[in-house]
């Protein structure tokens, strides 16, 4: 019986983003029956000097970990090391475990895992799935990092597309994203929309009256604007601390970030220069209280640089909608998560760079409690008609039936995953 081999540097017990996405769907596609291995490290996101086990089995999956380097995420250098450390140690494991007609899964952590995995496909006669939560070289030169703009990105670009028009199937998280992978020269019929998932059974809408930390955070009366989540290299945060500062003066309205990111010390720092008593900080919080934490703000915010889209969606708009508020989506307004806004009427696009627009959005959500609950009924509605994260699931599931990785029960009615119309 094929099964299939998910390949990741985190996954569980880890709790970073991308690892939780993994961890959801290889215990549901077990639990449905099929056979299911992960390849990651023995580390965790946020603590490199974990060692967990080298090998386990977790409800019905079998987690092999390969050791690797420890140098950390502080340079360039050090991140490339732990990333060659963990191409070699994964791909010799892959090719251990690997037998024809199984399904190779290739994550974006590392960047460009897809390219060594395809010679293992090839080699042991299986097949390659790529699943793209972000595309490289390309976001690297996106947030900066200048030598990925010359020769280097070029000499990473081939082998990358040619791991992607080799694959039996890219999996996309966004309609741009799709948009960009046919661009390279990928034909449509392998290229997969499967949107990213929050718990939508677990997040649900709370009203502010029961809600014990809008009391606690000391936000009862407050109109409160809220980021949750990491905000790292690809997000914008210049135009809403300047929204912030156009609104100083109204106290009743109130800046949130809860999370973490390369840029929270940065806005934290600003904001403090500026005198900015209206914004706060919150640390993440666990992932059962995520219903109470993201039902704290009115209405919630997210931004992508317009130069990422296509490469990155931000996963943390699946939450906001399942907590039914709306959401203010600062990034082009032909972006994913704009395009989406629009589609679904449950919030507002601003362009970066807009910071009176932005205000002005703020001011009439704040003076029309009518219109943001509104907006926020819209949000819940559509995730319970689009994103639900069993939605997600049943593609995935149908899409393994077509590549040969069948549970014994598998039905020709499940949902197939869209193709990319391009």
């Amino acid at each position: 019986m094929a099964r299939v081999i998910f390949v990741n540097r985190f996954c569980y017990p880890d709790h970073s983003a991308t690892s939780q996405i993994l961890t959801d769907i290889i215990f549901e596609l077990a639990a449905r029956g099929r056979q299911v291995s992960v390849v990651t490290s023995r580390q965790l996101y946020n603590d490199p000097d974990a060692n967990l086990p080298q090998h386990e089995s977790v409800r019905g999956v079998d987690i092999h970990r390969v050791s690797t380097t420890r140098f950390g995420r502080g340079t360039v250098p050090s991140r490339t090391a732990d990333y060659a450390s963990f191409y070699a140690a994964a791909l010799r494991k892959v090719s251990q475990l690997a037998e024809p007609g199984d399904v190779l899964v290739a994550k974006t952590d590392p960047p460009l895992l897809s390219v060594g995995l395809m010679g293992v496909a090839k080699h042991r006669k299986a097949k390659l799935l790529n699943w793209l939560q972000d595309i490289y070289p390309e976001v690297a030169s996106a947030v900066g990092v200048s030598f990925m703009d010359g020769k280097l990105g070029d000499v990473l670009r081939y082998p990358r597309d040619a791991s992607l028009r080799a694959a039996a199937a890219n999996v996309v998280i966004g309609e741009k994203m799709a948009e960009w992978v046919a661009a390279r020269g990928v034909p449509t019929e392998q290229i997969r929309i499967i949107p990213n998932w929050a718990d939508d059974k677990a997040i649900v809408p709370v009203a502010h009256k029961d809600n014990p930390l809008r009391t606690e955070w000391g936000f009862d009366d407050s109109f409160v604007v809220g980021y949750s989540g990491n905000l790292g290299r690809p997000h914008e945060y210049q135009t809403m601390l300047g929204a912030a500062e156009t609104l100083r003066d109204r106290q009743e309205i109130a800046f949130l970030f809860i999370g973490g990111g390369h840029f929270l010390e940065t806005v934290g720092k600003e904001a403090k220069e500026r005198g900015l008593t209206n914004v706060h900080f919150r640390p993440y919080q666990p992932r059962d209280q995520l219903k109470i934490s993201l039902s704290v703000p009115d209405v919630h915010w997210l931004s992508l640089r317009p130069a990422l889209e296509g490469l990155i969606v931000p996963c943390k708009f699946y939450g906001i909608l399942s907590a039914g508020r709306p959401v203010i989506s600062v990034t082009d307004s032909d972006g994913e998560i704009a395009r989406l806004v629009k589609r679904h009427d449950c919030g507002l696009n601003v362009e970066p760079g807009r910071v009176a627009q932005l205000a002005s959005v703020i001011s009439e959500l704040a003076a029309d409690p009518a219109r943001c609950q509104e907006l926020g009924a819209k949000a819940r509605a559509t995730m319970d008609a689009h994103f639900t994260r069993q939605r997600s699931f049943d593609r995935w599931a149908s899409l393994l039936d077509e590549l040969g990785v069948r549970s014994p029960s598998a039905s020709s009615t499940s949902t197939r995953p869209p193709r990319a119309a391009v």
